[in-house]
């Protein structure tokens, strides 16, 4: 179930430059996590993006947790 839901993020330079977006459309994943994190629901988000469903926000949320599964995380620059 988990991989076929990561299925459906795609990684293709030609659209939206590479970014993470659901099954080719132009819905990066930044674009719903930060949806979701103003306080949408899946079913709202469904709602308004008539191209998404239910899944695609499941399959967000999945890649985004195994972004997180990491070893370690580097500071990339001094503050």
């Amino acid at each position: 179930m988990e991989n076929k839901l990561l299925q459906r993020i795609t990684i293709d330079p030609n659209i939206c430059h590479g970014k993470p977006c659901i099954r080719g459309l132009r819905y990066p994943v930044e674009l719903i996590l930060e949806l979701l994190s103003s306080g949408m629901n899946a079913e709202e988000i469904v709602d308004d993006y008539e191209d998404l469903d239910p899944e695609d926000i499941h399959a967000v949320l999945l890649f985004a947790a195994r972004l997180t599964q990491v070893k370690s995380i580097y500071r990339l620059s001094q503050q």
